[in-house]
């Protein structure tokens, strides 16, 4: 989300800088950063490399510098780390990568990996010696490009059902599981003083990733939109509004205004991430849960989509590609996963990890459990993913708006995905 405007994947997902407090810091030693690194010496002398992220906030700038730093160190290297803003590092590599001064590793938001692969500027991962086994399936996609892996992800995130408990408790309800639970259940919950539930429908990226877990659970398509699953998920959507159950201002709300609604106690429940934790941790006298996202029918596997982003190695010359593998491989041992999961909320890449994760922080739990069906929102479609994404929006738009039906505002998204 991010991402991402919270995490990355935000190139259409959150943007926005994560804050999560969970751990005072990361705990790293060079031993942890051995195991899965690129074969080879390591070149005689010091040798620089530069790393660039958009990770301008905390904790994650510190985070990330701090594995660097470690597996820099573990490899022999120094590693010279560069934050920019999140708006800024796609028009930055694209700057360098015309001018073939791409730094040695470089972080992309997942579904913009694709934009930079196929021009043949990242370095194949397992071509590089980079052990890619243990991780997700639904990760190694994300950071694909026509069947090879370039980018790795050391975590990533998504988003799931949070709930104020005490509301829940006094409507003697326990979290939905169902598209039929949650409609009546926010239905339940709505009070003249707020509403049942609530999510961000807004046109700047976090509309269409908070879209998406109806979208793709409900089997709808993103080379389809106007397809009967994707109307029906619109129809699930709009129905919340039109029944008075959401806001219709949600069109307007980006997922910070989400959860401002939830912390002062205006809606019951809400769609976001695990970047809100610091905030509604600091809010006194609320009480929530996260719960994984309620899906069409009992027992059927909710499909979120992938946030967060993945590393890669750019194209330089040999000693940096080699040493770059080996930082890349360092940053992805469980050790630093784990570490990055409890500093940052991200879900380790690595199932191992994931599961020592979801042990050892409950909230984070849902969010585990997500990723084993989560999907990669470039993975069928590529680089037409943000026209898509646009045009889904523009759908929702006048769909909670009333302005056409989900069947009409579908039917022209579909129509506008296919121009774009």
């Amino acid at each position: 989300m991010n991402a991402a405007r919270k995490s990355g994947s935000p190139s259409r997902s959150p943007r926005r800088g994560l804050a999560l407090t969970m751990a005072a810091g990361v705990a790293l030693t060079a031993g942890a950063c051995s195991s899965g690194a690129a074969t080879g010496s390591a070149p005689a002398g010091p040798l620089t490399l530069t790393a660039t992220d958009y990770y301008t906030s905390e904790p994650m700038h510190s985070a990330v510098g701090s594995i660097l730093t470690s597996c820099a160190a573990s490899t022999g290297v120094k590693v010279t780390h560069v934050s920019v803003a999140n708006p800024q590092l796609m028009p930055k590599a694209l700057q360098q990568l015309s001018s073939h001064t791409l730094p040695d590793l470089l972080m992309l938001d997942n579904p913009s990996l694709q934009q930079i692969a196929q021009t043949g500027a990242l370095v194949p991962l397992d071509t590089a010696g980079v052990d890619l086994s243990g991780v997700y399936p639904s990760i190694l996609s994300a950071g694909s490009y026509q069947g090879k892996v370039y980018g790795l992800a050391p975590g990533v995130n998504s988003i799931a059902l949070f709930y104020n408990k005490d509301m829940l408790s006094a409507a003697g309800i326990k979290p939905p599981t169902t598209w039929a639970e949650l409609t009546a259940d926010a239905a339940k919950l709505t009070t003249p003083k707020r509403y049942g539930f609530a999510m961000s429908a807004d046109n700047d990226g976090e509309g269409a990733w908070q879209y998406l877990p109806f979208f793709w659970s409900n089997g709808g398509d993103l080379q389809h939109l106007d397809a009967a699953p994707s109307v029906q998920s619109l129809q699930l959507v709009s129905g919340l509004v039109k029944s008075g159950s959401m806001s219709k201002s949600v069109v307007t709300w980006a997922q910070s205004d989400v959860n401002d609604q939830f912390i002062a106690g205006k809606a019951a429940m809400m769609i976001n991430g695990p970047w809100q934790f610091p905030t509604l941790d600091a809010a006194k006298g609320l009480h929530y849960g996260v719960a994984p996202i309620p899906v069409p029918t009992a027992g059927a596997a909710v499909k979120v989509p992938l946030g967060g982003e993945v590393w890669t190695v750019p194209v330089t010359s040999s000693a940096k590609e080699k040493a770059a593998a080996k930082v890349l491989a360092c940053m992805n041992t469980g050790a630093n996963q784990v570490a990055l999961a409890k500093a940052a909320g991200y879900v380790p890449s690595l199932q191992s990890a994931a599961a020592q994760v979801a042990k050892d922080t409950p909230a984070l739990a849902p969010f585990v459990t997500e990723v084993s069906t989560a999907l990669s929102r470039t993975a069928v479609v590529g680089t037409k993913y943000p026209a898509i994404a646009t045009a889904l929006e523009t759908a929702m738009q006048s769909a909670l708006t009333g302005a056409a039906s989900p069947q009409a505002a579908l039917t022209t998204a579909q129509s506008a995905a296919t121009k774009g």
